[in-house]
């Protein structure tokens, strides 16, 4: 599954019991439909994510950065503390691309955080 949308909280690392470390953030995903001869209606989605192969993108997913992820969805259900039935999305995301961040007080662009494999040696490249 493919969606865009917008982080609404920055992201949280967290490490597991064996040691596996997680990246947990979550986006919203904003739709907007016009009823036949009725006003425009927004609707907005929130999807926890949470990122398994490397932790060295949290930096960059901050609060308000635009991002498309690439997938697996799933939905947990529970019985909420009023009894009603509850229903979260989750995606296990397996691609990142980081389209647009936030811009700092006063219009600036926030200074581009650049995430390097921590391998990452000498250029072996033939040109």
């Amino acid at each position: 599954m493919e969606i865009v949308a917008r982080l609404v909280s920055d992201a949280k690392v967290a490490e597991t019991k064996s040691g596996k470390q997680v990246v947990n953030f979550r986006v919203a995903i904003n739709d907007y439909y016009r009823p036949k001869g009725g006003e425009s209606v927004e609707v907005t989605t929130y999807v926890n994510c949470a990122y398994w192969i490397s932790p060295a993108i949290a930096p960059r997913l901050v609060k308000g950065t635009l991002v498309e992820l690439y997938g697996r969805i799933g939905v947990d259900a529970y019985v909420g503390k009023n009894g009603s039935l509850v229903g979260v999305l989750t995606l296990h995301v397996n691609n990142i691309k980081v389209h647009a961040r936030p811009s700092a007080p006063g219009g600036q662009p926030l200074a581009a955080i650049v995430v390097t494999p921590a391998a990452a040696g000498k250029s072996d490249l033939p040109f």
